[in-house]
């Protein structure tokens, strides 16, 4: 399909390349790093080693996903604002910022950010008006409660059909505060109110997910669901997750977020070298 995606005055043509989403947290208590990087110091001398690795984006985060101590919206603004404001005094390259208020993406645009990652499939009801307001686009991500809550027995009469009719209608609501087609990606949502199996059964479905329309974010870095399904600890993870975004770009996700940049940008020109090279109507 010919996918394309926005990042601020530029349209990127992703029908044959996959964009790389650098993760960069600002948090003290991230499952991943686990605070390497909260100093902001600490956070922009990572910042600078994924842009030479090839990042196309990074993507800015103040509280984690999961559950932890509150993070309040004065606490967030203090952590996301001042780093995107240092980041886009001094990289050439797009910024998202991952939050889920509709105040913290305002604050962020206005810092430099141009994408809004939401893990809340857009909770906030401000949320698309201020990314309409800054011409940012946004990435829809498909969640069964709300970031922060636990939800560890996730039933669903009808995954495949739930998680694209919740994507649907959040494109659709995207669409209707003002966003075009190519200011919107889709995101499964992978260990978001899933089992593993679950999570491993929406990656493998990303041909009917990218089928939708837009572009297709897969985040799948490390995550749970790789290392409760291959018993692979944290640091274990790393060839699982390279396999995980290799099976995604051949199945149509054209956005991958990963902590491992190098290595993601050599899967995905390898895989997008093999794709380019097949006839078509084979694959």
């Amino acid at each position: 399909m010919p996918w394309r995606f926005r990042l601020g005055d530029r349209v990127h043509d992703l029908t044959n390349r996959t964009l790389v989403m650098g993760v960069l947290n600002r948090t003290p208590d991230s499952f991943y790093d686990r605070g390497a990087t909260f100093a902001l110091d600490a956070l922009v001398e990572r910042a600078e080693q994924l842009v030479t690795e090839g990042a196309d984006i990074l993507d800015v985060g103040g509280v984690k996903a999961g559950p932890g101590p509150d993070v309040d919206e004065a606490e967030e603004l203090e952590r996301v604002v001042p780093t995107i404001e240092a980041l886009a005094a001094h990289l050439p390259v797009p910024l998202s910022v991952d939050t889920w208020r509709a105040s913290v993406l305002d604050a962020a645009c206005r810092a430099g950010a141009s994408v809004a990652n939401d893990i809340s499939g857009f909770a906030d009801p401000n949320y698309l008006a201020v990314a309409a307001r800054h011409q940012a686009s946004v990435v829809a991500t498909h969640i069964r409660l709300r970031p922060r809550v636990p939800d560890p027995e996730p039933v669903y009469d009808d995954l495949l059909g739930e998680v694209r009719q919740f994507l649907v209608e959040r494109a659709d609501r995207a669409r209707a505060a003002g966003l075009d087609a190519d200011q919107i990606a889709l995101d499964a949502g992978l260990d978001l109110g899933k089992t593993p199996t679950m999570s491993a059964v929406l990656l493998r479905e990303s041909d009917t997910l990218a089928g939708l329309g837009y572009t297709l974010l897969l985040s799948a870095s490390n995550k749970r669901f790789l290392g409760e399904l291959l018993d692979l600890a944290l640091d274990d993870r790393r060839a699982a997750s390279l396999a995980a975004v290799a099976y995604g770009v051949a199945h149509g996700c054209r956005i991958v977020r990963v902590h491992d940049v190098a290595g993601t940008v050599r899967v995905c020109r390898t895989v997008e070298a093999i794709l380019d090279e097949l006839p078509v109507g084979v694959g």
